[in-house]
């Protein structure tokens, strides 16, 4: 699909997802979008189950109405009246463990459950992302924003793996064009990115043309948000979670102002004050939409094996696979160097996080951890592990230093001294989620009912993962 060179980026983005049909999407394509939205709301109510997702749910239900929208894994019984206390704690509302089908879920409007379904995706960093990086959060930006226009709309399961599909393609364009350089001001990448594909999902969900979705773009360049002072300030992680949240709620807004008539600047991506000039520091517009329509960005999903921060996903498959192939523990390690990214150096150095939402974000913490914890399980990262010695011992034992040449950003050389003297080297490159090392079908399904466990009965949960696996013949979007 050749590219309309006297077209502002914006256009021809809104005209290439104007334009797609379900029919010219590759099977693999479909495979990939699919396993996205899967993923992503299995995380969605998992996040819901968490403390720190209660105040985003107990908005929404404030100041969402009585709308069509669910909120994934908030009963319907946690809903609370204006002027009633909102629960901050497990067992006094939302994140109790209460089946989330018990009487049914939640439901609000659109823009409230794309915010605190969105900020539930990423309530556990177990969300979807791009590999290469790219500062994109596919599943916990779109998939709420897509959700929520399906239940307004009725939509079918087809319209919405085409719409996930185009918005997957016009933000992982907008992503790969800032060269991931956003970080480097101190901008949180996702939420600066996710708008923009929020706003196309949604705005495809609502039958916009391409004018209409081009002015959503416009919109949604004004609605971006998010910085990383949490990194430094050692407090106020959960701020994170907010940034994804509000990208997704920023679409949907978009979306439905640019329905109404509302504009904005076409030029928002690449002109003068838009977003690649003022958010980036180097930033390459040609990538907006360099082979539009003939390669397919989607298929660059990648899914975390690890509840935290990508950076230490690579680093965390090497150390356990040695621990297995050697036979030892975290008790006989005496020292770890990583030899990483300078931005895993700069960004990711968290060594006395918190609160666990900023350990996640540290990879010495998550690695030392992986030492002593089975970092697969959801529950290793609870509140214990920030007080647990020998996790603690373990991170100030870790040594960081930048290196160039690795073979991507998310690559580190590991380095283990053991107690008994031996020295154990290995070139941590890749993990089970990346493109190249794709989860099996029996991966898939566990991770979903695991994630899925402590809110929805097995049989409920397993008979959801069916429908949501055919999608495309679904009359309408499935939910619980």
């Amino acid at each position: 699909m050749a590219a309309d060179n006297g077209a502002s980026a914006s256009r021809q983005l809104a005209g290439f997802a104007a334009r797609l049909r379900y029919e010219e999407i590759p099977v693999a394509v479909l495979e990939r979008a699919r396993a996205c939205i899967i993923d992503t709301l299995a995380c969605c109510v998992h996040g819901a189950s968490l403390p720190w997702s209660a105040a985003t749910a107990a908005y929404a239900r404030r100041y969402g109405g009585n709308g069509p929208c669910t909120l994934f894994g908030v009963p319907a019984a946690c809903s609370i009246r204006s002027g009633d206390p909102a629960p901050a704690t497990p067992g006094s509302g939302v994140g109790s463990g209460a089946p989330a089908h018990a009487g049914g879920a939640a439901r609000v409007g659109a823009p409230a459950a794309a915010l605190a379904n969105g900020a539930a995706a990423h309530a556990f960093e177990q969300d979807s992302l791009r590999f290469p990086g790219a500062g994109v959060h596919p599943g916990a930006t779109l998939v709420p924003a897509l959700v929520a226009a399906c239940q307004e709309t009725g939509a079918n399961g087809r319209q919405a793996l085409t719409a996930f599909v185009a918005a997957c393609e016009v933000l992982f364009r907008i992503g790969a064009a800032t060269h991931h350089s956003s970080e480097k001001l101190g901008f949180h990448a996702p939420g600066l990115t996710g708008p923009y594909g929020a706003a196309i999902a949604a705005g495809l969900i609502h039958g916009l043309d391409a004018d209409c979705l081009t002015q959503a773009l416009g919109i949604a360049g004004s609605l971006s948000a998010g910085l990383l002072a949490f990194t430094k300030a050692g407090n106020g992680a959960m701020v994170k979670r907010l940034h994804l949240g509000r990208a997704s709620e920023a679409g949907v807004v978009a979306a439905a102002l640019a329905g109404e008539g509302y504009e904005g600047p076409d030029t928002i991506l690449e002109g003068r004050y838009g977003f690649l000039e003022t958010y980036c520091s180097d930033g390459e517009p040609g990538l907006l939409t360099r082979d539009l329509g003939d390669a397919w960005e989607t298929l660059k999903i990648c899914f975390k094996r690890y509840p935290c921060h990508v950076t230490a996903q690579a680093p965390i498959q090497a150390l356990r696979g040695l621990m297995a192939q050697h036979g030892f523990g975290g008790a006989d390690i005496d020292a770890v160097a990583l030899g990483c990214s300078e931005k895993i150096v700069s960004h990711h150095d968290i060594r006395a996080p918190a609160d666990i939402m900023a350990a996640q974000y540290s990879v010495p913490f998550c690695v030392a951890l992986a030492q002593f914890r089975d970092p697969e399980d959801p529950a290793a990262f609870d509140a214990d592990a920030l007080r647990d010695t020998a996790i603690r011992q373990a991170c100030e034992r870790i040594t960081l230093t930048a290196q160039t040449g690795l073979p991507s950003a998310w690559s580190a050389n590991l380095t283990l001294r053991l107690r008994d003297g031996r020295t154990l080297t290995t070139l941590a490159d890749g993990f089970l989620g990346l493109p190249s090392q794709p989860l099996s079908a029996e991966d898939q399904r566990r991770r979903f009912l695991l994630r899925t466990s402590g809110s929805i009965d097995a049989g409920t949960a397993g008979g959801w993962y069916e429908r949501l696996q055919d999608l495309e013949n679904q009359a309408a979007f499935p939910v619980i």
